[in-house]
């Protein structure tokens, strides 16, 4: 942590040109000793600062003296700077520590810190049986240094089908979900997602991104991810359940499930999505202590068949003829 502070009260005596022990105690959350104590540190490590004494005086850099840092690459911003947003696993104290360095940088490359803060979302949920990849796929490095320099790229893709297709994107944004990783990107006919593994070509170019000025990487994956959804569950049931049981909906189904107002008798009605009639069924089966299907009628046949076939196997002592033939 005091790396961090060091760096950043660098770079605010780039910024500022002089500040006091009070200023950066307020700007680092420390105290003015530890600030005290990390002037001195610079200097000691040959950082030509110097202090100016009485009234109107501070810290300050020998001749206007720069240790710039806006020369780090863009691999090298995503490294520091991906610790600030959604996608990092650090604590707290390290992202606030990350988000001052960030606020301290010059103008000129701020954005691009930024940039790389705000470009990867990650989303633990996989959709699907989806196969587990073990390492990055190709391009991921060159997709996201265009996300945080802002510059389109011509992508060659080949879709689910096979066909190799090739276009020119504004990039917005990186997602992880699961094991799989996609390129969030405005394109000339709208919003678009490419799955990075089906990438077969990046070239970045020098035309700037049109970024939408109220753009969130964050919420714009969410409404992605909320359609493919329910694209891949397509079919609802209607149902009530007791309130005791609604956090184990949640549990059980997660964004699939919709809850609605009490009824009547005080249970509340639900609407659940899945792929078919017969594997929903299978799923609600376990849940008819909280539960009671009203439609579609299909499902609730299923669920009728289940339960015979439950009673039937299980509804009577098994006997030892039951074992031998099992």
């Amino acid at each position: 942590m005091r790396t961090d502070r060091l760096v950043a009260i660098l770079l605010m005596l780039q910024r500022r040109e002089q500040v006091t022990a009070a200023e950066v105690s307020r700007e680092l959350e420390v105290s003015e000793r530890t600030a005290r104590r990390d002037l001195d540190a610079l200097a000691m490590a040959g950082v030509p600062v110097y202090s100016v004494q009485g009234r109107g005086g501070g810290w300050r850099l020998v001749g206007g003296a720069r240790t710039d840092l806006s020369g780090l690459t863009a691999s090298e911003a995503r490294a520091l700077f991906l610790a600030v947003g959604p996608a990092s696993a650090a604590t707290p104290a390290v992202k606030a520590a990350l988000r001052k360095l960030v606020h301290a940088l010059p103008e000129p490359f701020r954005v691009q810190a930024e940039a790389a803060a705000s470009s990867l979302v990650t989303d633990p949920q996989r959709w699907g049986a989806s196969r587990v990849e073990h390492r990055p796929p190709r391009f991921l490095d060159q997709l996201q240094d265009a996300v945080i320099r802002g510059v389109q790229v011509r992508l060659g893709y080949v879709d689910s089908k096979g066909v190799d297709t090739c276009r020119t994107v504004h990039p917005l944004g990186i997602v992880a979900k699961g094991p799989a990783w996609y390129l969030v990107s405005d394109t000339g006919r709208g919003r678009r997602v490419f799955r990075i593994d089906r990438v077969s070509s990046a070239d970045p170019t020098d035309d700037p991104v049109h970024r939408p000025e109220d753009f969130d990487l964050a919420e714009s994956w969410s409404e992605i991810a909320d359609e493919v959804d329910r694209k891949r569950t397509p079919l609802e049931i209607q149902a009530v359940c007791t309130p005791h049981g609604i956090g184990i909906l949640r549990m059980a189904f997660g964004g699939r499930l919709d809850v609605g107002g009490a009824t009547t008798d005080g249970r509340v009605e639900v609407v659940i999505r899945g792929h078919s009639e017969y594997m929903l069924a299978g799923e609600l089966a376990g849940l008819v202590e909280w539960l009671e299907v009203t439609g579609p009628p299909g499902v609730r046949d299923h669920l009728a068949s289940i339960g015979s076939a439950l009673v039937e196997r299980y509804g009577r002592p098994r006997t030892s003829g039951d074992l031998h033939a099992s």
